[in-house]
């Protein structure tokens, strides 16, 4: 049975590779397309005012990897510590730019750039794992609680696999597998399942200690190391189908959908080692303003791991898991319900279910460009999967493009910037790039939005 599940994998994968290898840039399957101002539209927004803003403007030539931070104009910067999440979604782009765009050989070059950076730099040759946080030239950066994280190098597997798929650069795949064997001796819970996330140098977990401030997640699981770890794991599986990596995939695909969302349909944050959840709901509303970060509900989340639940599912060869896919529409009508503008459109950034009080309490009314970026893709995903629902999820799908090429997409400069503007107007002079942002939210959302509309009518 598992070598038929692998085998229909891998007929889907080369499928999709043919598909999206070629770019999908042809320009006569599109002449009688309902949808093709609309494609044009996603594809220029990937290409032109993304991409080519970006690259190779942050290529580090000197010091290796990429620049982190960039201006509103797209100029380069002052500070240039470079984080080993952002690093890694810098060559996740670039390979995929690269399948997409095969006559433009820069992006592969500079995917294998970032890559040589992973290897010679980043990579703990004494200890084995990712070092979190280096500065410009590569020195680690530690901080407290900060020496290595499931986080960092579960995106350090998502890139270099994708860098794999793109060059079969035998050497990346190799780097990614030694990833997740370090992260299976050292983070995987064989106890209660699921990754530790924070770890000492050495990889050891680093347990949660009275001493440790309230505020602090040092210690505790999490849904966005969970989340992002099952990204990764089905981005190897698809070049490396391995059988416990299949386990490991089927492991934290079931945690997610099981555990971390709850039964009011959105995902907790942080939970204990067993996985009960950290909650503040029965504290004054000044404590659980003080612990928003550890206990709120983000609509942008719960859209995206609609989305990374689906794919897992695909990638697992799992034809026919009505669950996950009821689960996953669930949390996007749930996001919709209480996370939605119904005035101007887009996601907010945070709400909270406060006892006593009907319904949710909008806590947070910004709104950040990757929960956008992530709700256009998984939105559309939902009008395929449901075009006949009545949540009209093309009407919201629509609603949030516009939302999206008004307040959150600069016409001026390019790229977009962190925050719509209806809410944060001071976003319009602000950074474009950190070490928390990159291309990676938007690229992807922008491409599969484009390739799912070309396969709709």
């Amino acid at each position: 049975m598992k070598k038929l599940i692998i085998l229909i994998c891998c007929l889907s994968v080369l499928i999709a590779c043919k598909s999206e290898k070629s770019g999908k840039d042809n320009g006569e399957e599109l002449q009688n397309h309902p949808d093709q101002a609309l494609i044009t539209e996603f594809e220029t927004a990937a290409n032109k005012d993304l991409l080519q803003r970006w690259y190779p403007l942050v290529i580090d030539k000197e010091d290796g990897g990429y620049y982190s931070e960039v201006t509103h104009d797209f100029k380069l910067g002052e500070k240039h510590d470079k984080m080993v999440v952002t690093q890694a979604r810098h060559i996740w782009t670039n390979a995929k730019a690269a399948e997409r765009n095969p006559k433009d050989s820069s992006y592969l070059a500079n995917a294998e750039h970032g890559f040589e950076f992973f290897r010679d730099v980043l990579w703990d040759k004494e200890n084995g794992g990712f070092h979190n946080l280096v500065n410009k030239k590569g020195e680690p950066i530690i901080k407290e609680g900060e020496s290595k994280t499931a986080y960092g190098n579960s995106f350090a597997i998502y890139g270099l696999a994708a860098y794999y798929d793109a060059s079969g650069n035998e050497e990346a795949l190799d780097l990614a597998k030694e990833t997740f064997n370090w992260l299976e001796k050292h983070s995987h819970d064989k106890k209660y399942k699921g990754y530790f996330q924070h770890m000492e140098m050495d990889g050891t977990p680093i347990e949660r200690a009275a001493k440790m401030a309230s505020t602090s997640d040092i210690g505790h699981k999490d849904q966005n190391s969970s989340i992002h770890l099952l990204e990764a794991f089905t981005e190897l599986y698809r070049v490396w189908p391995n059988d416990l990596l299949e386990e490991r995939l089927e492991e934290l695909l079931v945690i997610i959908r099981e555990t971390i969302v709850n039964e009011d349909n959105y995902m907790n944050l942080f939970f204990e080692r067993d996985w009960t959840p950290v909650t503040f709901k029965d504290k004054s509303k000044e404590e659980i303003e003080t612990h928003y970060y550890l206990d709120h509900v983000s609509a942008g989340h719960d859209v995206e791991t609609a989305f990374l639940m689906l794919d897992a599912s695909a990638a697992l060869g799992l034809k026919n898991d009505s669950l996950t896919l009821q689960i996953a529409k669930r949390m996007v009508d749930h996001s919709l319900k209480t996370g939605w503008d119904a005035d101007v459109g887009g996601f907010y950034d945070g709400g909270y279910y406060f006892e006593g009080e009907d319904g949710i309490t909008t806590v947070n009314d910004k709104k950040n460009w990757w929960a956008q970026a992530e709700g256009l893709n998984t939105l559309l995903i939902m009008t395929e999967k449901f075009p006949e629902d009545e949540m009209n999820y093309r009407k919201y799908f629509d609603e949030l493009w516009s939302y999206t090429k008004t307040y959150m997409m600069d016409e001026e400069n390019g790229g977009w910037y962190e925050w719509g503007l209806d809410k944060s107007p001071d976003a319009k002079t602000a950074l474009k790039g950190h070490i928390w942002k990159a291309t990676y939210h938007n690229y992807r959302a922008l491409t599969h939005v484009a390739d799912r509309l070309k396969e709709m009518n």
